[in-house]
Formats: structure tokens, sequence, C-alpha cells
């Protein structure tokens, strides 16, 4: 019951503030992109994903990054479409990401196993946002 009232208060301070969610996304498709370009590369013996995995998933989630940092930026009002395209966008990524946990699963080591659950359940959590947030903002505006 407490969490469902955290969860409420989130959703209703970012819906009151929708261009904080596209900085928040921005920042975290940055770091996700470094993680993965950069970190994960250098040490690959303790991750096991292929190189050229790692880089496309690097390379979507720099697209995502500018995406999140365009409507921060440039949006002032109509935010609803724009949230859900993102947020649909972080829910396929997931997808994505868990089927190449599946399908490089023997490669992967413990550590990247790990890495990449906590990921997908990051981004699930900011898809679960942005997209309540989108759907309170259409609410709003009716």
């Amino acid at each position: 019951m407490q969490m469902n009232k955290i969860t409420r208060k989130i959703i209703n301070h970012l819906t009151g503030r929708p261009k904080v969610l596209f900085l928040i996304d921005s920042v975290g498709a940055l770091l996700t992109a470094f993680f993965l370009f950069v970190v994960m590369q250098v040490f690959n013996d303790y991750f096991g994903m292929p190189r050229t995995i790692l880089t496309y998933l690097s390379a979507v989630a720099i697209c995502f990054c500018i995406y999140s940092t365009a409507c921060f930026t440039f949006l002032e009002k109509r935010f609803t479409p724009f949230m859900r395209i993102i947020g649909i966008a972080n829910l396929l990524y997931s997808v994505c990401t868990f089927s190449l946990v599946i399908n490089y699963y023997p490669m992967l080591t413990k550590t990247a196993i790990t890495y990449l659950l906590l990921e997908i359940a990051i981004l699930c959590s900011l898809s679960y946002l942005e997209l309540t947030v989108a759907k309170e903002l259409k609410k709003n505006n009716s």
C-alpha cells in the first residue's frame, strides 16, 4: 500500500513537470550508452556479450538520448505523444535486451546477466512512469 502512495506521488509530480521525465530518460540513456560502449567493451572478458551487439545497443541508447534531449529542450506543450513514443521505445529495447540475454546466455558472465537484468528492470519502471504520465497528461488536457 505504501508503494502505491509513493508511486502515485511520483506520477503526480512528473505529470506537473513532464520535461523532467525526458531529462531523466536522456541521462539514463547516456549512461547506458557509455556503459555498453566503453565499460563493457574494454572489460569484455568480465561480461562476455559480443562487441558488435554492445555497439548496436549503445547506438540505440544514443538515439534515445538524442530524442529525449530534444524533447526536453524544445517541447513546450503536447508532451503526450512524445512521452508515449519513448515509453514504448524503452519497452521494446527491454524486450530486445532480454532476448539477447536469452540468446547469448551461455556466453554471458553472471556480472553481465546481473547488469542487463537490472537495466531491464529500471527501463520497465521508467516506461511505466512515462506511459502513465502520458495517460495522465492526456486525461488532464481533455
